[in-house]
């Protein structure tokens, strides 16, 4: 019984890092802003962008991967998408 409990936590913790690293390589790509809004109030930007264009109500969510998928919607090319 030792033994198959040793196993089964051994192949959890070998699984488990592989699932998530697999999880966060998605990035997910909105249709519009409408849509990347209801998930991200602020937008999203590119890690080390600043809004040097306006004022914004929202602090923009910072990943590189989820800009990268969504710089379509960033108009003003500031390296915030959608931001508000």
């Amino acid at each position: 019984m030792k033994a198959f409990l040793l196993v089964l936590v051994c192949a959890i913790a070998w699984c488990a890092p592989v699932a998530t690293a697999q999880a966060a390589g998605r990035a997910t790509t909105y249709k519009n802003c409408t849509a990347l809004n209801k998930v991200y109030k602020g937008g999203v930007a590119k890690v080390g962008a600043k809004n040097v264009g306006g004022k914004t109500n929202y602090k923009p969510f910072y990943n590189n991967d989820l800009y990268k998928a969504n710089s379509g919607s960033d108009r003003d090319k500031d390296g915030i998408a959608c931001e508000r």
